[in-house]
Formats: structure tokens, sequence, C-alpha cells
């Protein structure tokens, strides 16, 4: 029995979180995978029930199990805590820390069928297929934090970036190996100009490159890449960066796929997997059947890609997905003159639909 933690948290995470796992309890069906669910609180659940958003019990369930589906943490009333409460602080990244997921892929594909929905012109997007892998466990958002007052009164605070050369090979060799079955190109992106840690990480790669000849590998400053991904993100094979800079790289490929409600994600490193929608927990539209959950769709095909080991599985939600956009269906972050709107469990049914037909069933 596969045991699968679920993790629905807040906002629209707890509409497209249970819709995910019926196309996932679709495709057990289909391909005769046995799957356990159990459910655990995290951020605003958790914090009522237990004053932390990520309580022990949280924490052993997901011990306890063989991978995570993660809706998505952050409401108006947890941003009033103080930072060392916030769900992003004190739910997600120890959460990363504590199961080892170092490696976060993040596949960005534009879809025929939303072409229009990108702000970017066609002809730029329609050959898109690019997988950003950024290292999760290191960097700015794990360094050492401080915030003090000088002694002249002058308020000051920093964030520490380190890495070891280990923490840096070991994501880069993911990178590497992701390559070798796609295109063979890799990007490595950093800011070796300015920064001390990327110039470990750039010698890295080209170290670790040697291992892997029939590989292209290029080196490209942050800012450039940001450039490069809206003036021609099609050159993009295969993008490995470090943690910040691949926080938000990976939100400004989003628009390549025409909304971050299509950015799927799985979280790697560990003995247990996480997967989670790119997106947040938009509180504004909670409640309004109106999130889209195809990017947790999506994601819980990575689970059947990674984690069960059954690319046949996987392949038959994605290729689901495409049928229903093909078909016309919207929800509204993907609205255009002549698409059919509809809400998010209907989008979920439409997909569950599509596996059905696909497979005899």
């Amino acid at each position: 029995m596969f045991k699968i933690a679920v993790l629905p948290g807040d906002g629209i995470g707890r509409e497209v979180t249970p819709v995910a796992v019926e196309v996932l309890k679709k495709a057990a069906r289909v391909f005769r995978f046995e799957l356990e669910f159990n459910y655990g609180l995290i951020s605003e659940d958790a914090y009522e029930k237990y004053g932390h958003p990520l309580p022990e019990e949280t924490m052993e369930l997901c011990r306890s199990s063989q991978a995570i589906i993660l809706g998505a943490v952050g409401s108006p009333k947890m941003d009033r805590l103080p930072p060392e409460l916030r769900p992003e602080r004190a739910a997600l990244l120890p959460l990363r820390k504590m199961l080892g997921l170092y490696c976060n892929l993040r596949p960005v594909k534009a879809y025929p069928e939303l072409l229009n929905a990108s702000p970017l012109k066609n002809e730029l997007i329609k050959d898109v297929d690019l997988l950003m892998v950024r290292e999760l466990t290191g960097g700015l958002y794990f360094g050492e934090k401080y915030r003090r007052t000088r002694e002249d009164g002058e308020e000051i605070a920093g964030d520490n970036l380190e890495y070891t050369k280990s923490e840096i090979r070991r994501i880069l060799e993911f990178a590497f190996s992701a390559a070798g079955s796609r295109r063979k190109k890799v990007t490595s992106v950093d800011k070796a100009n300015v920064l001390t840690s990327s110039q470990l990480w750039r010698e890295t790669a080209g170290e670790l490159h040697e291992a892997y000849p029939d590989l292209e590998l290029e080196h490209m400053y942050v800012d450039n890449c940001a450039m490069q991904l809206v003036k021609y993100p099609a050159q993009f094979d295969v993008l490995v960066t470090e943690n910040m800079f691949g926080d938000i790289l990976s939100d400004q490929a989003s628009v390549l796929a025409g909304s971050l409600g299509m950015l799927p994600s799985a979280s790697l490193g560990g003995e247990v997997a996480l997967y989670e929608p790119a997106h947040g927990s938009a509180p504004d539209i909670a409640g309004q059947d109106q999130a889209n959950p195809l990017a947790t769709i999506l994601s819980v095909a990575m689970l059947c890609r990674y984690s069960l080991q059954s690319e046949e599985a996987a392949r038959a939600i994605e290729q689901a997905v495409a049928k229903a956009l093909a078909k016309g269906y919207r929800t509204p972050d993907l609205m255009s003159n002549g698409m059919i709107q509809i809400g998010t469990e209907e989008m979920g049914n439409l997909v569950i639909k599509e596996i059905e037909q696909s497979n005899g069933v």
C-alpha cells in the first residue's frame, strides 16, 4: 500500500486538492495502484488547533508517508502573525529541510490551446518545453538571519547566502541527468560576476560537465536569464539555479504556460516526495469555485511519474488535461473569447472523464 499524506492548506488549496485527489484515485483504479490517503493540517487550520502552522502530528504523518500532496499555504490571518510563525517560514521551509527535499522540479509547457492566454506573442512561446530545476534547501532562505540596531541607532537586517560545494553538485547532477533524457542542454543560472557563492556554483558546474560530454552546458547571469525568458524562451531545455533565483524565475516562467494555475511542481531528494502547484492560496477567490485545479492535477501526474514510477499513468493524466483544454473548457484565469467557462470541480470531472474514455473505462 502506497501511503500519501494530503495537506490541503489554505484558501484555494482546500478546493483544488480534493479535485486532484479524485483524479489520482481514478488513475489508481485504471492502472491498478493501491493507495492510502491520510489527511493532515498545515498553516491556518494547524495554527488554530495546535498553535503552530506545522505541528508534530503533521510532521509525523509526512515522515510516515511515501508522498505528500500539498495544496497551498498563506492567508490574511496568518500574515498578521510574527514572521517566525508565518507558514512560508515556519511550515514550508522546515518541512523541506526535515524531508531532505533539495530538488524542486517545475516543468513549463506551452499548450497549443493556451497560447492566447499568455501575454507573450504566440510565435515566441509555441515551442516552449522547459524544466526548471531549483535548489530548495540552501541559500538565503535557510542562511543565518539577523536584525539589530547599531550603536548609531540605525536598524540593520541581513540574510546569509551560503552553499557548500556538495549541495551545489547534487542539484547540478540532477539537472544534468534530467537533460540526458530531454534535449541535452543545461543552462546554469548564477550571478558569478558579483556573488562569491555563484562563483563556486559556476566552477562546480564546469567541473561536473566533464562527466557529461554529450550535454551542452551554458552559463547565464540571472538578470540576463530573466530577460531571455521573455525574449526567446524556446531556447531553454533544463534551467538549473539556486533557491531564490529559482523561486523568482519559475514564477516568471509561469506566464509562458498562460497562468500559474498551469504550473505543477515536485520536490524530491529524500525518501518522501512532495507535490504541489506553483501558485499560492489566492484568498481573494477562495470558496468561489473559480480556482484552476490543473496545476495540482498535473502535480499528481508528476507523483505518478517520480514516486509511483508509472510513466503510463502520468501521461494519461497529462493527456486528459490537454484534451479537456482542446475542447475549449477553461477556468476564469484562462478564459478567452469562444471558450467555455467552468468551475474548479467541473474541470476535475472533465479530466477524469477523459482518462476514462482514453483507457476504456
